[in-house]
C-alpha cells in the first residue's frame, strides 16, 4: 500500500510556492523608455494583470517589442486587433449569433401554466443551454481573446448594468443583451451606452419597467409620445401598434420604480449622488410607457404612450419640459449622463476596478475631469487612467484580489492552457461564488477583497490550483511542454506564473520547508498547482 500524501495542506502549499516564486528573473528584457511610462518585466506583468486577465507564456516579449505605449493605444482601439483565433474557438457555439426570435423558437419557453418544478428535468432552468453557451464562450475569450481590454471593458459594464439571467424571459435576450449593447459599446460613450441600457429588453425586463404604468395623458391630448418616437432609435425603441398590444394598459396598471431606483443608485449618480426619494418616485413616472412588445415570441422594446403618466415631473430640481412622452426619459437620461455626480461614481469604480479597493482621491478628480470634458468618452478616461502615475506605482502592484473568475482565467492563461471552458471549470465558478450572467442583486458581483476573502475561499482556490494543475478538469488540459520546462529552468515557470521575486529570507523558509516534506524540482505540475495556489497568484 502506497503511503498517503496530502499535497494539498495549506501551509506547505504556501512555503514551495514561495521557494519557486523566489528564482530571480533570468535574462530581463531590456528596459525601454516609452513616453515615461516604465517597461520592466513587472511592470508589464502588472499592466496584464489589469489591462487582461493577466500573462500568457510570451507575453512580455511581445509587449516590450510593440512598446508599452502603443499596446496600450491598440487595447483601446480593440477593433484594430485580429481576433480570428478566438473566433474559430467560438464557432461550435450556435447560440452566440441567434436573434432572440431564434433563440425562443429553438428553445421554447415553458408555457406559464407548466411553470413547475416537474415540468421540466430537474436542476435544468429553462433556456439553460443559452446561458452554459455565454458562460463558456465568456471564460474562452477571457483566456484567448487578443482584444484584452475589450473583454475586461465588457465584463466591467455588464456588471454595472447587471441583469440576472435566470429571470424570465431573461434566458432568451441576455446573449444579445451583451453581444449588441453592452460589448460594441464598451470603450464607446457613456451617454449611448447608457441609454442603449435603458431601452434593451434585459433591462426593462430585469427591473420590471415594462409593467410600468401610470396615469393616462388629459384626454385631447393624444399620445404624448408618438410624434418624439419618430426621433428616437428605430432598431432599438419601436412605437407600439395599437393593434399588437398584448395586454391592456388597465390590467398594469402601476408605477414601478425599480429601474429609476438603480439608474440614479447604481448606473449614474451613486448612493452618495443627492438623490431624493421623489426624485425617484418622479424618474419613476418619466419611464413610464418604457415596455416590451411580443415578450414571449420576439421581445423587443417600445413605447406605449397609452401607459405614460402624463403629469409633470421634476428631478433634481429641474422640470423637465414639454418633449413628450418617450422623450421624457431620454431628457433624464441627458441630465444624469452629464452630472458631475455621475463621472464621479463612474470614475471611482473605473479606479477601484483598475487601481485599488480605495484608489486615491486625486485619480479619481481625474478621471471625473476627463469624462465630464469629454462627455463620456470611456476610451478617453481609460487613457487616462492607464497613463497615471497612481496606476503604475508601487503599491498598486498585487493590491486587487481577484475575483474567482479572473482566478480561473489567469491560471488557465498563465500555464498556457488549451480548455472547451466547459462544465467542469463553470461548476468551480459556481461553487467559488461567481457563477456567470447568475448575479441576482442589480449590484452585481464586487470587485473588492471584502467580497473574496475568508477561510473557505482559500481552501476553494487552492483545490482550484492543485486539481488543475493535476490535469483533472475534463476538457482542460495544462501546455505539458511549458510545464515540463521546470524541470530543468524553475525561473522560466515561476516568471510566467506570477513575474515577482521574494525575498531571500522567505526563500531560506520554504527551501528548508520543501525538503522536509520531500517537495523536489522534478515534479512541475505538483509544482505549478502550488504556485497558482499561493497568496501571491490570487493578487493581480
Amino acid at each position: 500500500m502506497k503511503p498517503r500524501r496530502d499535497p494539498f495542506t495549506l501551509p506547505v502549499l504556501v512555503l514551495f510556492l514561495l521557494l519557486v516564486l523566489s528564482v530571480s528573473f533570468v535574462g530581463a528584457a531590456e528596459t525601454r523608455d516609452t513616453k515615461g511610462l516604465p517597461s520592466d518585466d513587472p511592470a508589464i506583468v502588472h499592466l496584464l494583470n489589469r489591462i487582461g486577465y493577466g500573462p500568457r507564456p510570451g507575453d512580455i516579449p511581445e509587449v516590450l517589442k510593440l512598446g508599452i505605449d502603443e499596446f496600450i493605444d491598440k487595447q483601446l482601439s480593440p477593433d484594430t486587433i485580429p481576433d480570428a483565433g478566438l473566433e474559430k474557438r467560438l464557432e461550435g457555439f450556435k447560440t452566440l449569433k441567434m436573434t432572440t426570435a431564434e433563440l425562443i423558437e429553438a428553445f421554447p419557453p415553458p408555457a406559464p401554466k407548466n411553470r413547475t418544478e416537474n415540468a421540466r428535468p430537474r436542476g435544468r432552468r429553462p433556456g439553460h443551454e443559452i446561458i452554459l453557451d455565454l458562460s463558456k464562450a465568456k471564460l474562452l475569450r477571457a483566456v484567448y481573446s487578443e482584444r484584452r481590454l475589450q473583454e475586461v471593458m465588457t465584463d466591467f459594464w455588464f456588471n454595472h448594468f447587471n441583469v440576472f439571467a435566470a429571470k424570465g424571459i431573461l434566458p432568451w435576450v441576455v446573449t444579445s443583451y451583451e453581444r449588441d449593447v453592452i460589448r460594441p459599446r464598451a470603450l464607446g460613450n457613456f451617454r449611448d451606452l447608457l441609454g442603449t441600457v435603458a431601452e434593451s429588453p434585459a433591462m426593462l425586463f430585469y427591473l420590471d419597467n415594462w409593467m410600468s404604468a401610470g396615469a393616462p395623458p388629459p384626454a385631447g391630448t393624444g399620445d404624448p409620445g408618438r410624434q418624439a418616437l419618430r426621433s428616437r432609435h428605430p432598431r432599438w425603441f419601436r412605437e407600439l401598434p395599437p393593434s399588437r398590444q398584448e395586454t391592456s394598459p388597465a390590467k398594469r396598471r402601476g408605477i414601478n420604480e425599480n429601474y429609476a431606483r438603480e439608474l440614479l443608485e447604481l448606473h449614474t449618480l451613486g448612493v452618495d449622488g443627492g438623490y431624493t426619494q421623489e426624485d425617484v418616485r418622479q424618474a419613476g413616472l418619466a419611464f413610464t410607457g418604457w415596455t416590451i412588445a411580443e415578450p414571449r415570441r420576439h421581445p423587443r422594446a417600445v413605447f406605449n404612450g397609452r401607459m405614460h403618466d402624463g403629469s409633470q415631473k421634476t428631478i433634481l430640481g429641474r422640470t423637465i419640459p414639454p418633449v413628450g412622452g418617450a422623450k421624457e426619459g431620454d431628457w433624464i437620461l441627458d441630465l444624469l449622463a452629464r452630472h458631475p455626480k455621475t463621472a464621479e461614481h463612474v470614475s471611482r469604480k473605473l479606479a477601484v476596478h483598475f487601481v485599488s479597493d480605495d484608489p486615491p482621491p486625486a485619480l479619481v478628480a481625474r478621471l471625473s475631469r476627463t469624462f465630464r470634458e469629454t462627455d463620456g468618452d470611456i476610451r478617453a478616461v481609460l487613457r487616462t487612467l492607464l497613463h497615471s502615475a497612481e496606476f503604475w506605482a508601487p503599491e498598486a502592484r498585487r493590491a486587487k484580489m481577484k475575483t474567482p473568475f479572473f482566478l480561473v482565467a489567469s491560471a488557465l492563461r498563465a500555464t498556457g492552457a488549451e480548455s472547451d471552458g466547459g462544465l467542469p471549470l463553470l461548476r468551480v465558478l459556481k461553487e467559488m461564488g461567481q457563477p456567470s450572467y447568475l448575479c441576482q442583486p442589480p449590484t452585481g458581483y464586487k470587485s473588492t477583497a471584502e467580497a473574496w476573502g475568508g477561510s473557505n475561499a482559500i481552501v476553494q482556490r487552492t483545490n482550484f490550483a492543485v486539481a488543475l494543475a493535476e490535469n483533472r478538469f475534463p476538457g482542460t488540459r495544462l501546455n505539458t511542454g511549458f510545464i515540463a520546462g521546470a524541470k530543468t529552468d524553475d525561473s522560466a515557470l515561476s516568471a510566467a506564473l506570477m513575474g515577482v521575486p521574494l525575498t531571500e529570507e522567505s526563500v531560506r523558509t520554504v527551501a528548508a520547508a520543501a525538503q522536509q516534506h520531500g517537495i523536489g524540482p522534478g515534479e512541475p505540475n505538483r509544482l505549478s498547482g502550488l504556485i497558482l495556489g499561493s497568496p501571491e497568484f490570487q493578487r493581480r
